[in-house]
Order: C-alpha cells, then structure tokens, then sequence
C-alpha cells in the first residue's frame, strides 16, 4: 500500500509519580534519517528507539521528541549541596572583602548544582518499557495518517497515469499518417518546382526517401516501452510497500522514452502530445518523492 513520508503521531502516559510525553513528525528524505531528542535520564533508550523506528520506517526524516517529568513533591531535581558549596566558596576568595550580593537562582544554574533524579536500574527496566510501548503506539498514528495521505497521493499519481495514457493513445493513431504525409508533402513540393519543366519525379527516388524518414521517425518502439512503464508504475502504486523508488526510477525511465519519442516523432501533433506527456511525468516526479 502507498504512503506518504508526511505523517505525525503522539503518546501519552502518566504513572503515579511520572509523566512522559511523546511526538513523532516525518518529512521527505530519500533515505531514513533519524533525530532522537531525549531527556538525559533516558539516553540509554536511544539504540532501542532507533531499532523500533527503522523496522517501521524505511524512508523519510523521523523527528522523535520525549518528555519526561517527575510529578513527585521534590522530585524533579536535586541539589548538589556540596558543589554549590564549592562554587560560593571559590567566589568568597575571589571578592574578598568586597560587598557584592549573590543572586542563588544563579547559583543553581552553574554546572553540577542541579541534578536529575538519580534511579535505580529497575526504574530503568520499567522506563524503557514504557517508551517502547510508547513509540509503538505513536509510530501507529503517524502509520495511519500517512497511508490516509498516501491515498490523496494515489489519486493523483492514477490521475497522471491516465493523461500519460490518454496522449499516448493519440500519438499512437497519429503514427499512422505521419510516413503518408510526409509522402504527400514532398510530392507536393516536387510537383510545384518542377512545374512547367516536363519533368517528372522518379517514384523509386521517391519510395527510397520516404523509407528513409519512416526508418528515421519510427517511434513504435518507444510507444511500447513507455506503454510497458506505465504499467509497471501502475502495479507498483498498489501492490508494493515501499514504493517511492521504484516509482522514482520509472518515471525516469519514462521521460527517457518520452524525450526519444520528441526527438524522433517529426510531426508538430505528435510533438505537442509528448509536451502533455511530459508535464505530467513531472508531476509524477515531483509526487513520489512524497512517497516511502
């Protein structure tokens, strides 16, 4: 199924005397590329967050975000009285005598005065379950929210597919009459110089020139090619789980057919439905790059 790289996805959970608070946002990348923001206490969780979001996720920048907070009376931090002891005594030989007032708020926020909570290793244990429980319940909404966003993007990648197929199907027609038109204009263009001169144009010197252009312009090949490509990326938008570069390297293949198609179609027609199915195999660029 197709989803977008565009999703966010949140958690919540609150024990007696802690509360932990989650968010998951994704954006484009053509890799997986992670940031993990965690509170000091829970860097340990790290490498375990890290393996969870890669067996969910394959493309895609992952912003992951925890808080946590003690709601306990007193516990959110605590006092290294003997390191603010230290600092006061440091500036009481530095000031000497002088009289200058010292603000304790500023005590607190010199290094080592403040401490996180000190806990124990089960309370680790039980932390790190909490998270895990936690980041698979967010990476489930931000699941959910980009299949939804990946069905928007479904659409307009059928609708692409359709204005592709529509302007082949045309082209296709066309190909027909481009060698019996080109046929009559020469003879046409003949016939007006030699008019008057009692000269006729040789039909075998007239037969061979054709050949030439219809060997130069045959573009049924090309017709076929991006025909079968077209398939191919349809089967992928809704077979394949992530999808997004396998459909990158079709429509390269793609606008490879189509620019050969322009350069060989000499036909003004033909040359204006390859510009239609050119635009919208850059819309088909621009779209999957949205997709994982």
């Amino acid at each position: 199924m197709l989803q977008s790289m565009t999703g966010f996805g949140d958690a919540l959970f609150e024990t007696e005397n802690m509360s932990f608070t989650l968010e998951i946002k994704t954006v484009n990348n053509r890799f997986l590329k992670t940031s993990v923001r965690l509170p000091d206490t829970l860097n340990f969780a790290e490498a375990e967050i890290e393996r969870i979001i890669r067996k969910r996720l394959s493309r895609g920048t992952v912003n992951f975000t925890l808080h946590m907070r003690n709601t306990s009376s007193g516990g959110a931090l605590q006092v290294n009285q003997a390191a603010a002891e230290t600092y006061l005594n440091a500036i009481e030989l530095l000031i000497g005598e002088k009289q200058y007032s010292i603000n304790a708020a500023n005590i607190l926020q010199l290094p080592g005065v403040c401490q996180s909570p000190e806990y124990s290793e089960d309370q680790h244990k039980e932390f790190l379950h909490i998270v895990k429980k936690m980041t698979s319940k967010a990476l489930d909404k931000l699941i959910d929210m980009r299949i939804k966003e990946g069905q928007e993007l479904l659409k307009d990648l059928q609708d692409q597919c359709k204005a592709i197929a529509e302007n082949l199907e045309e082209i296709k027609n066309k190909t027909v009459d481009v060698v019996q038109r080109y046929r009559n204009k020469i003879q046409q263009r003949v016939n007006e110089l030699l008019s008057g001169q009692n000269i006729k144009l040789d039909e075998e010197t007239l037969h061979k020139e054709v050949a030439v252009f219809a060997e130069r312009s045959d573009i049924n090949e090309e017709i076929s090619r991006l025909t079968s490509h077209l398939q191919q990326f349809k089967n992928i938008c809704q077979k394949e789980d992530q999808a997004g570069r396998r459909l990158d390297f079709m429509t390269q293949e793609m606008l490879r057919e189509a620019n050969t198609i322009a350069s060989k179609a000499n036909d003004a027609e033909i040359s204006q439905h390859v510009v239609e199915i050119k635009v919208a195999i850059d819309r088909l660029r621009e779209q999957v790059q949205n997709a994982e």
